[in-house]
């Protein structure tokens, strides 16, 4: 690495500083084994899966792609689809599946099937058809079910033998794959889940034929048809799911329930496969017991709440003695409740990590949202996690791998026992020195940075550089979650990051205060923020202020612009959802409701309506390729800003997703919003 490369140039070849960092961890059951993914190098995209012994601290790579894989990497369209909805921006090994005793792992390459034997280190491709999506080792380490162009297949590892299990029986229907809401709002990335006894799958039946239809043109290549995507935007149908219990012949047992959405499926040794679904509306939550022979449910347990009810991570499961773990709102926390008993108190449990009969992990935050640790909670509730930071864990046997971020250190520790498994992502060319605040009366989490040596007593024009939506979080006790916005400070500006209401780690109150009011929650928030930073840092000059922000920060930003003039100079909006009806189902109408049931709140909480109130310079960038906040966003505010006769800039980027751009696009992507910025400040 030369030492005059640029930031943005390095944040964007390393994939975020992540390329390099362990990665995806797993234990074998004895504690004896970590398995995990890691590249090459810090600049290689490509992972392999390694495997650290506990006992005598040593690494090994298991499974090596670039001797495994020689053609250039050719993804089935299923496995991008699924990546974009991931986030996933590795390349190589992105994902694998182990038996229970951690002897065969089975991953995909390039569409391929591999199984790699872990005990000997050596892997082989399985012969398939191709287009290998989501392939999942059986516990019992027999046999590898996979998805390919919508059929549900198994390969037995000793005889080669490749049959389907489930074949889709129309057009639009896949067997074992996760509809695109499951996968973009509910983080449920899979569609089939195995029996414990590897012989039978509980799979997902998704019908799309009642999905309207979308088209994602590349008008940089016209002659490139158009692709058509499902899109259930807020008030259409969504697409219809079902269960079936699955048999390794190919017999079929439905599942006989009917439910809106669909959380999750868990199959464990602990009891009867849970079922976990929620109504359309949100506030209705119910889990089912399934009897697989006959296809019946049971209903064990139903959770209410007047304004939504959130999809859980790690739970609801069974411990392996039989008792229902959950995550439950108690009061104004999110708790864990096991059985009928609820186990923590002064937590706000943000998601499960591991189930053990004597005790459960989780992540939780306490007093400080910005930190999350990792408590062991059994008889007792202990914190595992030491240093002040954002933590979390898995376990197999007595080992725990704890992954540790903290504020002073770049990157994340990965300590498993008393080894710590080796990083080898690039250091960045640049620290961050986040000044972490508390203001206002909401007592606003805030992160205050400004350029390295600043002088005291310099005025700086402000950058409010925020997230600022519901289900994310920005201001968190982490370095690298601030290197972008040091470089930005380090640019001339006093950078402020600050999370509103919405945001999660601060309890049930707290997240549903934006419930029909996106518009004013959000953006009053980050304007108190503001202000409250600009009393206690003399140096910010807030009659030179901008915004800037991607996806729901697009919004925020463009929002800031056009109905707080007063206070907002200048904005940058990236990815922007500028009408709520044109967003998904899943997270639209969990904080908006329906549109037909309240079409004013939709009406007030988009922007199309405010066009003609801009008054201060706008930028607006957008992907063209992006199938999650389409362009149609940018194109129909910028369409309507034209009409009134109000300047603006539009940035369209040809071939670009939701997801981070090119390398070759992100450094001067940043580089032109700085100019921006100058400019419309100066």
């Amino acid at each position: 690495m030369g030492n005059d490369i640029s930031f943005p140039r390095q944040q964007a070849r390393t994939q975020r500083f992540t390329v390099g960092a362990p990665r995806t961890f797993a234990v074998s059951s004895d504690g004896g084994r970590v398995f995990f993914l890691r590249s090459a190098t810090a600049t290689s995209r490509a992972n392999g899966l390694w495997e650290l012994n506990t006992s005598t601290g040593v690494e090994r790579l298991l499974a090596d792609p670039a001797t495994l894989l020689s053609d250039p990497e050719d993804l089935p369209a299923e496995e991008k689809a699924r990546r974009e909805r991931t986030r996933e921006s590795g390349a190589g090994i992105v994902g694998y599946s182990l038996s229970q005793d951690a002897s065969v792992a089975a991953f995909a390459l390039s569409g391929r099937l591999f199984a790699a034997d872990l005990v000997n280190g050596s892997a082989r491709e399985l012969p398939t058809g191709g287009g290998v999506v989501d392939p999942r080792v059986d516990p019992t380490g027999q046999r590898v079910a996979y998805v390919t162009r919508g059929t549900l297949r198994v390969v037995e590892l000793d005889s080669g033998e490749d049959y389907a299990v489930a074949v889709p029986d129309g057009e639009d229907v896949t067997f074992g794959l996760a509809e695109f809401i499951a996968a973009e709002e509910m983080s449920r990335y899979r569609g089939y889940w195995w029996e414990p006894g590897g012989k039978r799958l509980i799979a997902a039946r998704v019908n799309n034929a009642p999905v309207q239809r979308w088209y994602i043109a590349d008008p940089a290549n016209p002659g490139t048809a158009a692709t058509e995507i499902a899109y259930p935007a807020a008030g259409t149908t969504n697409a219809t799911v079902s269960l079936h219990v699955v048999s390794l012949d190919g017999t079929f047992v439905p599942v006989l329930l009917d439910f809106d959405y669909l959380n999750d499926v868990h199959w464990s040794s602990g009891g009867a496969p849970l079922i976990t679904t929620q109504t359309r509306d949100q506030r209705t939550r119910t889990i089912y017991s399934l009897a697989p022979d006959t296809g019946a449910v049971t209903e064990i347990a139903v959770e209410t709440d007047p304004t939504w009810l959130e999809v859980t991570d790690g739970a609801p499961a069974w411990t392996p003695d039989g008792r229902l773990v959950r995550i439950v709102g108690s009061g104004d926390e999110y708790a864990l409740q096991v059985g009928d008993d609820v186990l923590t108190s002064g937590l706000q449990v943000r998601r499960v990590l591991d189930i053990a009969n004597d005790s459960i992990l989780v992540a939780a935050s306490a007093d400080d949202p910005t930190q999350t640790h990792v408590y062991s909670v059994g008889e007792t509730v202990e914190r595992l996690s030491t240093e002040d930071g954002v933590h979390s864990a898995i376990r197999g046997g007595d080992t725990v791998v704890l992954v540790s971020a903290t504020l002073d250190r770049f990157g994340a520790r990965v300590k498993a026992g008393e080894h710590e498994i080796e990083s080898w992502a690039e250091t960045p060319v640049l620290k961050a020195s986040p000044r972490m605040l508390t203001l206002g009366e909401r007592n606003l989490r805030a992160a205050l940075l400004l350029p390295t040596g600043h002088v005291p007593g310099t005025k700086l024009p402000v950058l409010m550089d925020p997230y600022g939506g519901p289900h994310a979080q920005r201001v968190v006790s982490a370095q690298n979650a601030f290197l972008a916005s040091q470089w930005l400070a380090d640019q001339g500006f006093a950078v402020i990051v600050a999370d509103g209401r919405g945001t999660p780690g601060r309890g049930l109150a707290w997240e549903r205060a934006i419930a029909y009011d996106f518009a004013g929650a959000t953006l009053e928030d980050q304007v108190d923020a503001l202000q409250a930073a600009a009393a206690v840092e003399p140096d910010l000059d807030l009659t030179r202020v901008a915004i800037r922000g991607w996806s729901y920060g697009g919004y925020l930003s463009a929002l800031a612009v056009l109905r707080r003039p007063d206070v907002f100079h200048a904005g940058i909006a990236g990815a922007p959802v500028t009408d709520w009806r044109l967003y998904d189902t899943h997270y639209t109408e969990r904080y908006l409701g329906h549109p037909d049931d309240k079409p004013e709140v939709y009406d007030s909480n988009s922007l199309i309506a405010d066009a003609d109130k801009l008054s201060r310079p706008l930028m607006i960038i957008h992907g063209l390729a992006d199938d999650n906040v389409v362009a149609a966003h940018t194109l129909r505010l910028s369409n309507a800003l034209l009409a009134a006769g109000r300047p603006h800039t539009v940035l369209p980027l040809s071939g670009v997703t939701h997801m981070t751009p090119q390398e070759q696009v992100a450094e001067n992507l940043l580089l032109l919003q700085v100019e921006f910025l100058k400019q419309s400040l100066s």
